[in-house]
């Protein structure tokens, strides 16, 4: 076995941010995703040092070949199909991020000695949250109780890494943002974010914090745990706030189109995000370093005098995203996600691809 750590998923948001935090504390990374011209570009930009090893993560053999040319000493797996874009591709979404899961455990545990697997999950799992009924926070020992198909993969890609007998570690996450400033957001992002109703709660994390919980969990006394990774109390926000305030942070003041609240005699018509319990996490990773001011005034300060320029523009900017509101021309007052995405994408439930 090497000293490297292995990265699955490293060109994505989480990923990056991991890859450039491990190589700052010196370690030895390997950094795996698909091999295409998107990732072979984001690759260029990878600090000195880095491996770069493409491989295909549903193809069992490549998962062998590239475990045993590598014999990591950790495997940091953020591969995987995120919503909603897991719901366009269900049979996609199950074999990135479900059965490749199952392909790195297996070929994992043919290791002498085996390597330590710290798994990224999410909030998901844990189902719609009716912040009107529901007063605790979400904590390692609240059921999960998956209500859609990312949530439903993330669940079941747990539960291969906790049965299984490699050391493993599981970091639920909550909304991870960045304050990386970019128009290129994809239509399909924008559609679902206006679907989600806006006074649901969800725990906010910089990017940068959820690097430094991977890097720390590769090494830290918490084998055999399932932590929560979101930022500090100032994290706290709901669905609402955020776009807003960091448009608001660019200069973008009202060019985002208010939602719609969610229906408070509902159960069911909420998404899948919640406020987290972080202390063990904080307390055995020590992650939590940006707050949520600390991010705004750093989106401010990347703006710089570009902030002008966008106040101006931001009239026509919120025309053109209430025209890609999910409930443009839509009756009724509450906000319905999941028959906004069903419309879109088809079934978001968990059991469309059994």
């Amino acid at each position: 076995m090497t000293d490297a750590v292995l990265v699955t998923g490293a060109f994505g948001l989480v990923g990056s941010a991991t890859v450039r935090r491990l190589a700052a504390d010196g370690r030895r990374v390997v950094a795996t995703d698909l091999d295409n011209a998107e990732n072979r570009k984001a690759a260029a930009g990878l600090p000195a040092g880095v491996e770069v090893r493409y491989a295909d993560l549903t193809d069992p053999a490549a998962v062998d070949a590239l475990i045993g040319d590598v014999a990591p000493a950790a495997i940091i797996h953020l591969a995987a199909i995120i919503a909603p874009f897991c719901y366009s591709r269900p049979a996609l979404a199950r074999k990135v991020s479900v059965d490749a899961t199952g392909y790195l455990v297996e070929a994992a545990k043919s290791q002498d000695p085996q390597p330590r697997i710290v798994v990224a999950s999410s909030v998901a799992v844990y189902g719609s949250r009716n912040p009107h009924h529901i007063t605790d926070v979400l904590s390692a020992d609240t059921p999960m109780r998956p209500t859609d198909l990312y949530g439903t993969h993330k669940a079941e890609a747990e539960e291969l890494v906790r049965t299984s007998s490699l050391d493993w570690v599981v970091l639920r996450l909550g909304g991870v943002l960045t304050t990386d400033i970019s128009f290129d957001i994809k239509p399909e992002f924008l559609f679902f974010e206006s679907a989600l109703p806006t006074d649901g709660r969800i725990q906010t994390v910089d990017v940068r914090d959820v690097a430094a919980a991977f890097a720390a969990a590769t090494t830290a006394d918490c084998v055999g745990e399932i932590l929560l990774i979101g930022g500090d109390e100032s994290h706290r926000l709901t669905q609402g706030d955020i776009a807003v305030a960091t448009a608001g942070a660019m200069g973008l003041v009202g060019a985002i189109p208010i939602g719609r609240p969610g229906n408070p005699d509902s159960d069911t018509d909420w998404f899948a995000t919640d406020w987290m319990d972080t202390v063990r996490a904080q307390e055995v990773l020590n992650f939590q370093h940006f707050s949520w001011p600390d991010m705004l005034a750093e989106t401010a300060e990347k703006a710089g005098w570009k902030r002008y320029p966008f106040r101006a523009v931001a009239p026509l900017i919120g025309f053109v995203l209430r025209r890609q509101s999910a409930y443009r021309n839509a009756p009724g007052k509450y906000a319905d996600p999941w028959g906004a995405i069903r419309g879109k994408w088809g079934d978001p439930g968990p059991d469309r691809t059994r």
